[in-house]
């Protein structure tokens, strides 16, 4: 199954200059968007009250949601707990909930919520209350970080020992860039930053470098098999060869993510959009980016071929 043919010779590497700068481009923007308007850190990370809410009788999440909403408890989250008469209700307190210190009440969060419950649906128990401080959002943004980190790096020590330091540093570039870019995406229009969008980011620096290990083995192949052929050709024929096979897998990996979004409910919401934009990026860095940094760097057929062991011996023989 192909879209595009095997044997196509598009001049990707022609276009590096123009891809590269626009790559560059977007980096700059995407950090200037966290610098200055930063990411909007859903409850995972900002902290809140915790809520376990029973009902008689079936519910949704959906009235759930609607019932806070007209209540101004705005911004909530609302999961089922493995059936259909329990919730979780997640959301930053409102004033109404706080003493006179600033400081959150508990008694009077479980009754205004309660009240605000009842109003919709009588059959509305609170079963447990809890509040989370910001400092465990402080550390759960700070792990977030340096599991990012460890991911990009330990792709890079498994490409540089599989092929060469030269296609573990371009990985490693690349991968720093989707992740980047995907953020700055978010940081662009100020859509809830959670744990479920953190987890879809390591997914797709995942996906991304899948994509990537797929040229590079072509790359390494052609390498071995051309006698004289250039590095840029290689490259450009490494690109065209995989094209399909990159395309078709983006393309069906989006439609998995689309149904995931509009069947999975709003929960799943975050991550399904996070992976769509990461496949478009992660994609097009793999056709555009990846191959110019290799090509920059200097590959060259004599870092890929086998290295055979000096024989003492075979060299005293005349």
């Amino acid at each position: 199954m192909e879209i595009f043919n095997h044997n196509s010779n598009i001049n990707f590497l022609g276009m590096r200059k123009i891809s590269i700068a626009i790559s560059i481009l977007l980096m700059i923007v995407s950090i200037g968007l966290i610098a200055v308007k930063g990411l909007n850190y859903g409850l995972d990370f900002t902290g809140g009250v915790a809520l376990v809410v029973d009902y008689q009788q079936p519910v949704t999440t959906a009235e759930v949601q609607a019932a806070l909403d007209k209540a101004g408890i705005e911004h909530s989250l609302v999961a089922s707990l493995g059936g259909t008469r329990e919730v979780s209700v997640r959301f930053q307190p409102t004033a109404a909930m706080k003493d006179e210190a600033g400081k959150v009440n508990l008694d009077k969060v479980a009754s205004v919520a309660t009240a605000a419950l009842i109003a919709a649906r009588p059959d509305a128990t609170v079963k447990s209350r809890d509040y989370v401080g910001s400092q465990v959002g402080d550390e759960l943004r700070s792990d977030g970080i340096i599991a990012a980190l460890v991911v990009m790096l330990g792709i890079g020590v498994y490409l540089g020992i599989r092929f060469e330091w030269r296609f573990a540093v371009a990985a490693i570039v690349t991968e720093f860039h989707d992740a980047l870019i995907t953020v700055g995406v978010f940081a662009l229009v100020q859509r809830d930053f959670d744990l479920t969008v953190l987890a879809s980011v390591l997914a797709v620096i995942g996906y991304s470098i899948n994509d990537k290990v797929v040229v590079f083995d072509r790359v390494r192949e052609l390498f071995r098999s051309s006698r004289k052929a250039e590095p840029e050709e290689i490259l450009n024929r490494s690109i065209n060869n995989t094209l399909s096979r990159t395309i078709i897998t983006a393309l069906f990996t989006a439609i998995t993510m689309a149904a995931l979004y509009f069947i999975g409910g709003p929960v799943v919401h975050g991550f399904a959009i996070t992976m769509l934009i990461g496949i478009l990026v992660g994609t097009l860095s793999s056709i555009f980016v990846a191959s110019p940094i290799l090509l920059w760097l200097g590959v060259s057929k004599q870092d890929l071929m086998p290295r055979t062991k000096e024989n003492p011996e075979l060299a005293r023989r005349p």
